[in-house]
């Protein structure tokens, strides 16, 4: 769900070493069906984008392999309810690489502040940074925005719902397709997967999805997945009855997720049907804004918590089911990291996967980072799925 400053926990990845990239001849380039607008936001030379990262610039220059052109995509999806909108996201372009790239589909993690989203490219942290990073390094990137950020800011935030996320993200990834055939690009027809936190479950949904609906328009190497909540039924059926961190943070993430179910599913219910007073009435003001600390489980309302326990609740569980992404069967090569101390997105949700998957056949593999919390376990998450992902090349 929360991810952090990406140039910061980038640092051990300078001792990676990249290797030669094999190239495959381009197709014919396709009419757009999906992009609605390309637009230049800005182009660094690689000493500019370097004098961006300000002090970090000496600890990841030799990742570094050229400059970077940002655009702004703007692209025709879907809401949850099937009705056709424009959404946007980030195409990040490096520049002054010879060899054909590969494209790399990158799914941001939870973020409360929209100008935060990969179209807006905040010099300050934003996850449009991250998209430039990665393209420096010689990919094409495709970040979306996701639905309820840039220009769908007016809407809700599909957080955590698994159709939602997908969508936005494969039409997005499409509008880039169409966006590299408009713009020449150098691209390799290869496709890459990865995300972290809500970032995680998105490319867990996002990777279902295309295989499902879409596997002949794109020839997808490998995945990465980390820390997301692929288990959602034993995910809310542990957090309604175990303790939690208590974190404001983690509470306001649970909190929408709650909300966000609710009003997809259209289940209809007052806050106080979830959460007991005086929480209810905070949460009905600020929504996932509120900032509540303690046991999650003492902000719920116990008639609530019943339901979920014993399976009454049979409307709220359905809900719930239909975002579970954990046992079903990629035929991707799929790698999911997990830090095993993880008190946000608990460590299950990836270890029940593998071992679901694994029983499907499926070629999966599950690494545990020890001792690893949901923020520490970033930079083995990013380290590892770049090194996976040059393995695949």
């Amino acid at each position: 769900m929360k991810n952090n400053s990406f140039i910061y926990l980038l640092l051990p990845l300078i001792f990676f070493v990249w290797s030669c990239e094999e190239t495959v001849e381009t197709t014919t380039p396709i009419q757009p069906k999906h992009l609605v607008t390309v637009s230049l936001v800005k182009e660094y030379s690689r000493a500019d984008f370097l004098n961006t990262l300000g002090q970090n610039a000496q600890f990841i220059s030799a990742l570094v392999r050229g400059g970077v052109r940002q655009y702004k995509i703007v692209y025709k999806t879907k809401n949850t309810e099937g009705t056709d909108i424009l959404a946007s996201g980030a195409m990040t372009v490096p520049v002054g690489i010879t060899d054909k790239v590969p494209l790399l589909s990158y799914q941001h993690g939870t973020i409360f502040n929209d100008r935060d989203a990969p179209s807006y490219f905040s010099e300050t942290g934003g996850e449009g940074q991250t998209a430039t990073l990665i393209a420096s390094m010689g990919y094409i990137v495709s970040a979306p925005d996701y639905i309820g950020y840039g220009e769908t800011k007016n809407i809700p935030h599909t957080y955590e719902q698994r159709e939602g996320l997908a969508t936005a993200s494969l039409d997005m990834l499409r509008a880039v397709k169409e966006a590299i055939a408009q713009e020449k690009l150098n691209w390799n027809e290869s496709t890459y997967i990865a995300g972290y936190s809500e970032g995680g479950f998105a490319s867990m949904s996002l990777l279902k999805k295309l295989e499902e609906t879409a596997a002949s328009e794109f020839t997808v190497k490998a995945a990465s997945c980390g820390a997301g909540a692929y288990n959602k039924t034993l995910s809310f059926k542990t957090m309604v009855n175990t303790p939690t961190s208590g974190i404001a943070t983690h509470n306001a993430s649970y909190i929408w997720v709650l909300l966000t179910y609710d009003n997809i599913y259209k289940l209809n219910r007052p806050i106080s049907a979830y959460f007991v007073e005086p929480h209810a009435s905070q949460i009905e003001k600020e929504r996932q804004n509120a900032r509540i600390t303690g046991n999650l489980g003492d902000l719920l309302n116990p008639t609530f918590k019943k339901g979920i326990s014993d399976g009454t609740d049979t409307a709220l569980l359905a809900a719930v089911a239909d975002n579970d992404v954990f046992d079903w069967k990629p035929k991707t090569t799929l790698r999911l990291y997990h830090g095993d101390k993880d008190d946000y997105v608990p460590y299950f949700n990836s270890q029940t996967a593998v071992d679901a998957m694994k029983k499907r056949g499926v070629d999966v593999e599950l690494k545990t980072i020890v001792g690893g919390d949901h923020a520490t376990s970033i930079s083995e998450f990013l380290l590892g799925s770049l090194q996976f992902f040059q393995e695949k090349r």
